[in-house]
């Protein structure tokens, strides 16, 4: 019988594959270099691959990276998020903004508002684009569609 020592021994290092579960920290960073958001400061993320807590294009750059990679990754233009959509800037009357929410509530270009969906089991948020008399223009668009994205990741635990 041989026994070999722990140096002698292939060490196994789990790399990220479909349904991966990660502990890992990340940053991500839009056109100007600015974090959109970051957990290197912070507890570091844990996440399922594939639960559609990051875009699928960022995913699929994880796909395959061993446990403990530090990694960047340069998505071209609407790469992460995809191409602006013309049909996601949406006019909405204040008057049924305010019968629908807080009769009270002002509202500003640049303001993220939450709107439920159709089946009240979910929330999607636009952001005003321009003030009318008595409508809104929301956008709802995803904030870095059509945008150059950076992505760094650490990947501190991988489980499959």
């Amino acid at each position: 019988m041989t026994v070999q020592s722990s140096r002698e021994r292939a060490t196994f290092v789990n790399t990220v594959q479909p349904g991966s579960f990660l502990t890992l920290h990340y940053r991500l960073t839009g056109p100007d270099g600015a974090d959109v958001i970051s957990t290197f400061e912070e507890k570091p993320a844990t996440l399922s691959l594939g639960a559609g807590q990051l875009a699928p294009a960022i995913e699929a750059m994880l796909m395959g990276l061993p446990e403990g990679a530090h990694e960047t990754f340069e998505l071209p233009a609407g790469a992460a998020y995809g191409d602006r959509n013309p049909e996601l800037l949406q006019r909405v009357k204040l008057s049924l903004m305010h019968d629908l929410g807080d009769p009270d509530a002002e509202y500003n270009v640049g303001d993220v508002v939450s709107f439920p969906t159709p089946d009240g089991q979910g929330a999607y948020a636009g952001v005003v684009r321009e003030l009318g008399t008595d409508w809104l223009l929301f956008d709802f668009n995803h904030p870095l569609a059509g945008q150059p994205v950076r992505f760094e990741v650490k990947l501190l635990g991988v489980m499959e």
